[in-house]
């Protein structure tokens, strides 16, 4: 027996009425009078009497309703607990980060944690290499991205920030006491790639095959993550894109990070299982980006969500220590 019919004969018992039990359920008139006559075929007997003014309930009807009452008052209530469950943003939400969680990521988490006492959230680092194998996955619930993301099981939020470029090369690299260089130099200069499941459009975003006129860029071998690409480029085997916050993050003696003039910005955003949404999933990326929004003076925001951490296209090398991070 389908709850739809025996919801749709309680309704109808209070109500004695079938226009305004099918506004309660949000049914037509014509499929509630479906629901009962397939009720009455399976129970094998009238439970209403229909005239064209009024509907009352006959003998039969009213020893069912009595009988299935409890039964299904403790159903509904149950389903209105477990409606009310999924509303709840409790227990804990793991989030998947880039390589270095930085301050786009920590104060995203503590605007949450603060939100939101009963849900806590754990960090899970995910490989650049692949980016979206931890969400497919079920082993992170949500993840720090770079935008966009062209995965049509994927949903993903606003921009949180914007940034800029920068290359890191060896501190012995020809490039590395200049203050800038521009999109197009990169012909001229082997770049570290990916090596793993990373779709095209991801490895694009982190070695670019083609400078914005359509210069081929040279490969010089591929990595699966950032501290990997670090040691690469440390001893001079080809130069790598980062972040600017990311950049400032990883500020060493042995390798010189130059900023980049010329490429569309770097925007991190957050992605999740279009089938996995929960309301912790939605409750985190409405925190992030109120977060990321609120932080930016209103005359420096920009469309896609850009939060403090915005940076201009050319930073001197004397700020990357200071620099906001991502």
């Amino acid at each position: 027996m389908e709850f739809r019919e025996l919801e749709c004969f309680v309704v109808l018992s209070e109500e004695l009425h079938f226009a305004r039990t099918a506004e309660r359920l949000y049914l037509s008139p014509g499929r509630v009078s479906q629901l009962m006559r397939s009720l009455e075929t399976r129970v094998g007997g009238r439970l209403l009497h229909r005239t064209s003014r009024n509907v009352s309930l006959t003998p039969l009807g009213e020893r069912f309703l009595a009988d299935l009452r409890p039964s299904y008052d403790g159903l509904a209530n149950a389903v209105s607990r477990a409606k009310a469950a999924a509303r709840e943003v409790t227990g804990v939400i793991r989030l998947g980060f880039l390589a270095t969680p930085t301050e786009v990521v920590i104060d995203s988490v503590r605007a949450f944690e603060r939100r939101y006492p009963g849900c806590e959230a754990e960090l899970v680092e995910i490989p650049l290499s692949d980016p979206f194998g931890k969400l497919r996955a079920g082993q992170v619930d949500i993840a720090f991205t770079l935008l966009p993301v062209d995965e049509p099981d994927l949903a993903t939020g606003e921009g949180l920030n914007r940034v800029s470029y920068r290359l890191g090369v060896s501190s012995r690299h020809p490039l590395a006491a200049r203050s800038s260089i521009g999109a197009e130099e990169l012909a001229d200069v082997p770049l570290i790639g990916l090596d793993g499941p990373a779709p095209r459009t991801w490895c694009e975003h982190m070695a670019p095959s083609v400078t914005p006129s359509g210069r081929p860029i040279p490969r010089a071998g591929a990595v699966a993550t950032s501290q990997e690409g670090l040691t690469q480029v440390a001893l001079n085997r080809g130069g790598m894109l980062f972040c600017t916050p990311t950049a400032a993050h990883h500020r060493r003696p042995d390798i010189s990070f130059v900023p980049v003039t010329g490429l569309p910005p770097s925007i991190l955003g957050l992605a999740w299982v279009k089938a996995a949404e929960t309301a912790a999933i939605r409750a985190f990326n409405e925190t992030a980006v109120g977060h990321a929004l609120g932080g930016a003076a209103p005359g420096n925001r920009r469309p896609g969500g850009v939060g403090r951490d915005e940076m201009p296209d050319v930073l001197t090398e004397s700020r990357v220590g200071s620099a906001g991070r991502r």
